[in-house]
């Protein structure tokens, strides 16, 4: 297949950012129908902010209460809580404040609210042998808006997951009818976020900016999108500690909202280099039984050691992002490549200040294990079981991040 082979999707939602852009929200409540809108949020941005509050005041009697309990890891028992909570309040329309962990609960929220199967028959299937099965989840979902607090891949899509301490994977949900109608980039809503979490925020929307960008054979689309997600990331990683430059965060959520409508455009369809998918799995299992740390702390921790350990399988590609970090020169021999941009993602979290090994993470090497093991059953990264054949080079790899 050429690059110009794709098939391209668009998904209604209307997006509303910059100074004031929550006063829009009532209009978006109003065109959705809905009497009781119901907040899922977590308990800083509900307790320490003025936000909730002012989401309440703007809805008046169409605000239908608040559940401000969902925790950073989106545990299973949150969004049960939550789901309790918003069923209780007859909501007929939820609104997610917050980043990741909220908005991906809420879309959980709303399939278990509409679905009647065991919780257990809703999630991705994992068969002895062959590909995961994502069942179809067909009930009608309550509307979703999405206020964002920090910039994240999860602000638009349909799949969310969510942590089980019984289980050895995260539990993963998809229903395109979880999608949300509206997303708000509201100035003084991204201000709520402090730097110190901006920053593994940032770095999380960076990461997925550079993996992007090694890949090879892109279709139109996706090759516009994710050079634009590269130079607006760029443009606001160097002012990210200023706690009063809204715009940046702004750009960071920009860049993952493109991240988003390039998978749509054909990017589900490019092959991703092995170092993306690796640390993808590694960070989603670590972060899964460490709650303590975060997505871009993970990806920071593991990404150089990986990178130096498998770079070299997708080379061209990797050559590409060394030449966009300019970090090769073009004239000296490739080889170097996977060393140079390691180096390079070392300096680039080093100065948000991330650790760039898994040993100053806090957590017991013993830990390593279970992580690989996690991280053979993740659907998103190895959706053709491929992981299992190369355990130890992953393993290998994993091993040197420490």
């Amino acid at each position: 297949m050429s690059a110009h082979d794709f098939r391209a999707v668009a998904f209604p939602a209307r997006l509303y950012s910059g100074l004031n852009a929550l006063e829009q929200l009532p209009a978006e409540v109003e065109r959705a129908r809905a009497k009781r809108a119901f907040v899922v949020c977590g308990r800083t941005v509900s307790r320490k902010t003025p936000l909730v509050d002012r989401i309440a005041g703007l809805l008046g009697e169409r605000y239908a209460g608040r559940y401000d309990e969902m925790d950073k890891d989106t545990s299973l028992a949150a969004v049960q809580a939550a789901t309790a909570a918003a069923r209780a309040a007859d909501a007929d329309l939820l609104i997610a404040v917050g980043a990741g962990s909220v908005i991906q609960g809420t879309r959980v929220v709303a399939i278990l609210l509409a679905e009647t199967d065991p919780i257990e028959k809703l999630i991705t299937q994992y068969p002895e042998h062959g590909a995961a099965i994502s069942p179809r989840l067909r009930a009608p979902k309550l509307p979703i808006v999405n206020v964002l607090t920090a910039p994240t891949t999860a602000q638009n899509r349909a799949g969310s997951g969510v942590n089980n301490p019984l289980l050895d994977h995260r539990m993963e949900f998809f229903d395109p009818k979880t999608r949300p109608l509206a997303v708000f980039w509201d100035a003084e809503a991204l201000l709520t976020a402090p730097v110190s979490m901006l920053r593994g925020s940032a770095g999380a929307v960076y990461w997925r900016a550079a993996m992007n960008l090694a890949a090879t054979d892109l279709p139109p689309l996706v090759e516009g999108d994710r050079l634009q997600a590269w130079r607006l990331c760029q443009r606001a990683l160097p002012r990210i500690d200023d706690p009063a430059d809204w715009q940046a965060r702004a750009d960071l959520c920009a860049a993952a909202w493109l991240h988003n409508r390039e998978s749509d455009v054909g990017g589900m369809a490019v092959r991703n280099t092995w170092v993306a998918r690796a640390v993808y799995a590694f960070g989603t299992a670590l972060i899964n039984k460490h709650a303590q740390i975060g997505q871009g702390q993970a990806y920071a921790a593991m990404t150089p050691a990986a990178m130096r350990a498998l770079g070299a399988r997708d080379l061209e590609g990797h050559t590409r992002l060394a030449e966009a970090m300019g970090v090769w020169s073009g004239t000296e021999s490739r080889e170097i490549v996977p060393e140079r941009v390691a180096a390079g993602l070392e300096q680039v979290f080093g100065g948000l200040g991330m650790a760039t090994r898994l040993s100053a993470l806090g957590f017991p090497r013993e830990s390593l294990a279970t992580v690989l093991e996690h991280s053979l059953k993740n659907f998103n990264a190895d959706p053709k079981r491929e992981f299992v054949r190369e355990r130890p080079a992953l393993e290998a790899a994993l091993a040197a991040a420490w």
